[in-house]
Formats: structure tokens, C-alpha cells, sequence
């Protein structure tokens, strides 16, 4: 394996953002629009042109509802509505396309893109490798240690492991506890009631974790923390809904992912390509993009 990074990418992020900010002038031969897989495309094939990776994996959500969090926590992510048909439809066309351009795509019923992610990363942590995520999700940056990185391709942000912990006020092995304790509303994550971003970490940077301010929870009161009665209380009071949330945070590293191996690009088929971009109502410019994408690999 060389050694560059392994590069794992959250998919969902890239589509929304094309299926938000694209004009539908695109549509596959059945007429359904394919804005989403265009933007998305365009992106996938930026990472491919510029990184140049050996290993990459893309990973989608497909557990909005049937995560193994929601058995313990019915309400984690009940405030987002399910995605429409037409959506759906192009998160189909999109993996399709990862294939074809002889890329791993992964998703899971029960583990989350994340898991999915937080598991390969593991593995190559395991095998000696650095890791690059393509996403700009803060609950991905705790899966960051030295030498990794986190980037947000579209807009072109990145983050070391510094980097977190001067955005968040805490490094990203503590990012887990951080959530436990603000929550996060984008998730229906609960948090404890009344703890800000700002009240945790200055939290868990006097303390360390979750575990210690709680075996600690009786020096609270003595911080220079406005409320830090207050605070103790709400501390003790909302206990089980810190705990759950941690829970809920951290990401899996045991998701039904295969070995390192399987991420080494494909060689891929040109007249697969050629069919389906076809398809998807792309124009020669995006052909030629990926054909000659799979010609430098071949």
C-alpha cells in the first residue's frame, strides 16, 4: 500500500449540497432530474483528478430511521423528514456512478456513512496508515489523530487535529464528550439542558472527559463558571440523557465494512461509463472527465 493517505468520503454531504444549489437541468431517460448526481460527479471526479488516491471509499447514509442508535433512542434523527422519491432516486444514480468509476461505495440499514468511515479508519489507523475525510462534519473530526486530516473538499476548509481543537476548544478524542454534554440538534441529540458548546469544553478542558467531571461533579461548584451551582445540578439531574448522548455520538468502528484492500481502485469500464453518463443526461466534457480518469489507472 502506498503511503498516501486513505481517503474516505461522506457522500451525503456532497449531494445535498448539489441537490440545494444546482438548477434541475439535468434528467436521466426517464426524465427524473439529476442535478444531485451531477454536482455530486463533478466533485468525486475533482477528488479523483487531484488526490490522485490508491485508496478511496465513498460512503452513503441509508439509516435514517433503521439505525442500531434508534433502538436505544427512538427519537435520534426523528426531527429530519425522509427524502422524497426524486431524491432517492439520485442517491441510487450517484452510487451507481462510484462504481462505474471503479470506487468502493458502501452503505448499511444499520450503521450510518459515519460508522462506516469510523470503521475504515480504524483499520488503517491499525495498519499504519494516515487517513483524509472528505466531509464537513464536526462529529467525523474525532475520528482525527496526528498526521490525519479532515477536508471539506467543496469549499476547500481543512482540518488537522490543532485545528479542531482551535475551532472547538477541545482535541478530537474529546469531541464524544463535548457532544454528550451540548448535544446536538441537527441529530436530536439532548445533551444536558443548559450546557452550551462553550460551557462543555470549558468543562472538559478542566476536567478531561465525561467520566471524570462526573467522579468529579463536586468541584464544579468552585470553577470560575457563571451558574457552576446551577450547573452542578443540571449535571446530576440529566445524568442518563449525558450517557445517551455519548452514546449516540460516538461513531462505530465494528460497522460490516471489508479490509483495507477492497478500497484500491478499479480499473472500470469505459463503455459502462459511456452508458451511464449517457443515461444521467451528462454532457462529452463530464465522459471525457471520467474516461480519463479510468485511463490513467488502466
Amino acid at each position: 500500500m502506498s503511503d498516501r493517505p486513505v481517503v474516505l468520503m461522506d457522500a451525503s454531504l456532497y449531494v445535498f449540497r448539489a441537490w440545494h444549489a444546482l438548477a434541475p437541468e439535468w434528467q436521466d431517460d426517464e426524465g427524473w432530474a439529476t442535478h444531485a448526481v451531477h454536482g455530486f460527479t463533478h466533485v468525486l471526479l475533482q477528488v479523483l483528478e487531484q488526490l490522485k488516491p490508491t485508496h478511496l471509499a465513498v460512503c452513503f447514509d441509508n439509516a435514517l430511521s433503521t439505525s442500531f442508535r434508534n433502538d436505544f433512542y427512538p427519537a435520534y434523527k426523528a426531527n429530519r423528514e425522509p427524502p422524497d422519491t426524486a431524491l432517492t432516486r439520485q442517491f441510487t444514480h450517484c452510487q451507481n456512478v462510484v462504481r462505474a468509476l471503479g470506487v468502493l461505495s458502501l452503505c448499511d440499514r444499520r450503521y450510518e456513512a459515519d460508522d462506516l468511515i469510523g470503521t475504515l479508519a480504524h483499520r488503517a489507523r491499525n495498519a499504519g496508515k494516515r487517513i483524509l475525510v472528505l466531509s464537513a462534519d464536526k462529529d467525523l473530526t474525532q475520528l482525527l489523530r496526528e498526521g490525519d486530516e479532515q477536508w471539506d473538499f467543496g469549499k476547500d476548509r481543512r482540518y488537522s487535529p490543532k485545528d479542531v481543537e482551535e475551532k472547538f476548544g477541545v482535541r478530537p478524542e474529546q469531541i464524544v464528550d463535548w457532544l454528550a454534554l451540548a448535544g446536538d440538534p441537527i441529530d436530536n441529540i439532548p445533551g444536558v439542558n443548559g450546557i452550551g458548546q462553550q460551557t462543555a469544553a470549558r468543562l472538559l478542558k478542566h476536567f478531561g472527559s465525561l467520566d471524570a467531571i462526573y467522579a468529579r461533579i463536586n468541584e464544579i461548584e468552585f470553577l470560575k463558571i457563571r451558574g457552576a451551582g446551577t450547573l452542578k445540578a443540571r449535571l446530576r439531574e440529566q445524568r442518563e440523557h449525558a450517557y445517551i448522548s455519548q452514546r449516540l455520538s460516538a461513531i462505530a468502528t465494528d460497522a460490516p465494512a471489508p479490509e483495507l484492500d477492497a478500497l484500491t481502485l478499479r480499473a472500470g469500464d469505459p463503455t459502462e461509463i459511456e452508458t451511464l453518463f449517457k443515461s444521467l443526461g451528462f454532457g462529452p466534457l463530464m465522459r471525457r472527465r471520467a474516461l480519463a480518469c479510468l485511463s490513467k489507472r488502466n
